[in-house]
């Protein structure tokens, strides 16, 4: 299941983030991942939370995410949920691009809570992006 949070830079996003995943780690039993663009928020999610920084490992776009997302969910079986910060920024703000992404992502995470930020007011997503409000 995909669950969007959506806004404009500055609403509150990634603190809504932080706390879904400092809320739910203490009734998730298996493992939580937190993918980030420039690791900014690392002092404020619990250190039981796997936390990955897609700039060392030179994500430059949707396809070079979707390869190394899949990559994540293959290496480790027990994760149950994947909070993504700042996929927009990954795909140059492409919001068309990231509707098929995330249809891709639906499909090998389908039985996994994936939450994602995205810097765009609702009117500003397309509707392929929408349907994951």
């Amino acid at each position: 299941m995909i669950k969007l949070i959506t806004g404009p830079k500055g609403s509150g996003k990634t603190k809504q983030l932080i706390d879904m995943i400092n809320e739910n780690l203490s009734v998730v039993k298996g493992n939580i991942v937190c993918i980030e663009k420039a690791m900014q928020e690392t002092h404020n999610i619990n250190a039981a939370v796997r936390l990955i920084d897609v700039d060392e490992y030179k994500i430059a776009d949707y396809n070079m995410f979707y390869g190394f997302f899949a990559g994540v969910l293959a290496g480790n079986y027990d994760i149950e949920q994947i909070y993504v910060d700042g996929l927009l920024k990954i795909g140059e703000k492409n919001v068309q691009a990231l509707g098929d992404l995330l249809d891709k992502i639906a499909v090998i995470a389908e039985d996994k809570l994936v939450v994602v930020t995205v810097s765009a007011a609702e009117e500003e997503l397309t509707d392929n992006v929408k349907k994951y409000l």
